[in-house]
């Protein structure tokens, strides 16, 4: 029972730990898990160079991609605008230099001989 009670505590400190974003209302719907999987992106990437962050996220995206933690493209939009909502403007301007970064990199490949199913 001591150990159910010390869970309760750390899930109650994690959740006054959390960064504003996690908080917004934007994102009440995505589940725990993902959320704090962008928590650890945003922690983990925030100050690198747009270089040094590309080279961040693709590994971490791979590794979220074999866990089955992917993000629907609503979950995604709703947790950059709740980022960007609680973000400075250094921030914020790397987060569009990112984003179009990956915008410009998102063009879907084939690889040749798939193209019919």
């Amino acid at each position: 029972m001591e150990e159910m009670h010390s869970m309760e505590e750390m899930h109650s400190a994690d959740e006054s730990m959390a960064p504003d974003w996690m908080k917004d209302p934007l994102v009440k719907d995505i589940p725990q898990k993902k959320l704090q999987f962008l928590g650890r992106l945003f922690a983990e990437g925030h100050g690198k160079s747009q270089k040094e962050m590309m080279a961040f996220v693709v590994p971490m995206m791979k590794k979220a991609k074999q866990e089955n933690l992917t993000l629907t493209p609503q979950e995604m939009n709703a947790a950059i605008s709740a980022i960007k909502r609680h973000s400075s403007r250094e921030e914020l301007a790397q987060i569009d230099k990112i984003l179009e970064k990956n915008r410009q990199g998102d063009q879907p490949t084939i690889p040749h001989g798939t193209e019919n199913h």
